[in-house]
């Protein structure tokens, strides 16, 4: 609080009872109006704001005060002071003073918004004190702010609160909404933490909790993320055990968990008992999910037979269930079927975007046809769909193959005019091409370019260093390779042999074996960082 001097303290007093007198004439003659039914008696505004302003000012409050606030400060002018204030940190020190100067007991309300207010801006601490306080004062939270502490202590990686404010609310026989539960359920799974999301599970499976399809479906898309899909299968079997059957999304999660480790033979198997067994017939997802597995094993077959059944079903087949085809045809060198899929697109209604023609692009590169590949991306330019980091790594690594270093350049200048954020693998290729070709100031002015957007990685510093050893520019290649150890990356041995042989050949005997002993302390340090990493990630203490 603000310290004024002396006389001001003294003026401040004597016209908050002046005002004081005012505001109570004004409160008797509400609830004179009230009596007779008229209006609603509301705390007084005035009153409020009077100590709101000496809060706020006053360094500290003599007895007069204390004694005047201890009459007539109420629980709802507490809650209308907290929210004047419009600040969580001024709302809780306001709440401390009442409650540790005054003995005030507070409202649900007053709790209710302060903790959404602390939680909101981060002060789960302080959130955690004034919870307490409720607690003390025989106060419960209802299902709605329950779920909101829970959630919000979660996302903070305060799991161990949010576990807390669970079981004291079980224990005091508050009735905790099963959207609760899926939702903490649903954070513990985001944040890798599995093993705890099971565990609590189990314990509502025990506890014959209230459990519904949603909460089944969150485990079991836990498991199969983890790559526990027969696992995932056992939830399954249990559903029935709780009242609730799969639905849909329940089976697409299983479809994508068996696609996942390519199980896709069984997932076409489970797709087919859904559509004989279930009361509900398979979407696009599902078939798209299957058909996409299909493509990135390269069974073409497979995924185009699964596609017409898709078709002759009734499934209206989407922009994804072209790309994913397209893509499959391409990969698999087929360039013929994939612009036989393209055509199909639009027969069905779909419009190509940006995943499908880059695929396309992709194609036509992998081809020798880079004209056509650029052809196309103007195409899209045209009509409006803008390329993504994947179309012009595509057609800059295509340029570069087809040794067109000045047109990978250009495609380069106008990567860095647009809001893509580029990769360092976008620029690798013509680096690369620059270095070889012995233009090894122009593949360095690149390098400059492209530290302006983001950082070389572990592939851009070993072309370096193999360029300018080439060129037997060696005291540069030393100057990268540090630089390189200073990023985080570590070389490789090719890099270290290239560089070890410059240095001999340059008559550097001495620099070539201080960068390997350089290289084994920086591997060293490295493992020992590694070691202490996952020594304090054991000494965590797991939710259980």
């Amino acid at each position: 609080m603000l310290a004024f001097p002396y006389g001001v303290e003294k003026l401040m007093t004597f016209s908050f009872f002046t005002a004081i007198r005012a505001s109570h004439y004004r409160t008797l003659t509400q609830a004179t109006a009230s009596d007779k039914g008229l209006i609603i008696t509301t705390p007084d505004s005035w009153f409020v704001k009077i100590v709101s302003t000496l809060f706020l000012c006053s360094n500290s409050l003599d007895d007069r005060f204390l004694g005047y606030f201890r009459e007539h400060l109420t629980p709802s002018h507490v809650l209308e002071v907290v929210k004047r204030f419009n600040n969580p940190n001024l709302g809780f020190k306001f709440f401390r003073f009442t409650r540790e100067r005054l003995s005030m007991s507070h409202s649900f309300w007053t709790y209710n918004m302060l903790l959404r207010s602390l939680c909101q801006a981060g002060l789960h601490n302080s959130a955690k004190l004034l919870y307490d306080s409720m607690r003390s004062d025989g106060q419960l939270p209802d299902s709605r702010l329950l779920g909101f502490l829970v959630s919000s202590f979660a996302l903070a990686d305060r799991f161990d609160v949010s576990k807390e404010l669970l079981a004291e609310a079980q224990c005091s026989g508050v009735q905790v909404d099963v959207i609760v539960y899926n939702n903490f359920l649903n954070i513990l799974i985001k944040h890798n933490r599995l093993d705890d999301a099971i565990c609590l599970f189990r314990e509502l499976m025990r506890s014959h909790s209230c459990l519904d399809a949603f909460t089944f479906n969150i485990l079991i898309r836990g498991l199969c993320t983890a790559g526990d899909v027969d696992e995932a299968f056992e939830l399954l079997g249990d559903m029935g055990s709780f009242g609730c059957s799969p639905d849909i999304v329940t089976y697409n999660i299983l479809l994508h968990g068996l696609c996942r480790i390519d199980q896709v033979d069984r997932a076409r198997d489970l797709l087919e008992e859904v559509c004989l067994k279930c009361e509900f017939a398979p979407n696009v997802v599902s078939y798209t999910t299957v058909i996409s597995g299909y493509c990135r094993l390269s069974k073409m077959d497979e995924a185009s037979s699964l596609f017409y059944e898709m078709v002759r079903s009734g499934t209206k087949p989407n922009v994804f269930t072209f790309s994913a085809l397209v893509d499959g045809f391409v990969k698999a060198g087929d360039m013929a079927s994939a612009l036989g899929m393209h055509k199909k697109i639009l027969f069905h209604g779909c419009a190509p975007n940006v995943i499908t023609l880059t695929s396309l692009i992709n194609g036509y590169c992998r081809a020798g046809w880079v004209n056509h590949g650029l052809d196309l991306w103007r195409e899209m330019n045209a009509r409006n769909i803008p390329a993504n980091l994947y179309t012009y790594s595509v057609l800059i690594s295509a340029l570069c193959k087809s040794n067109r270093l000045q047109e990978a350049r250009n495609l380069l200048r106008i990567l860095k005019q647009s809001d893509i954020v580029p990769l360092a693998f976008v620029y690798n290729p013509v680096i690369d091409g620059y270095c070889k070709s012995g233009n090894i100031d122009e593949a360095n002015a690149i390098v400059a370019e492209m530290e302006e957007k983001c950082k070389p990685d572990k592939l851009t510093f070993t072309i370096l260093i193999i360029g300018h050893c080439m060129k037997g520019r060696t005291p540069e290649a030393i100057g990268i390779f540090y630089k390189m150890l200073a990023s985080g990356c570590t070389p490789d041995d090719i890099t270290i042999r290239t560089l070890s042989s410059c240095l001999l050949k340059s008559g550097m005997p001495g620099e070539a074996a201080r960068i390997k002993e350089t290289l084994f302390e920086n591997q060293e340090s490295i493992l020992k960082k590694s070691y202490h990493e996952s020594i304090n990630a054991d000494k965590k203490i797991p939710v259980h």
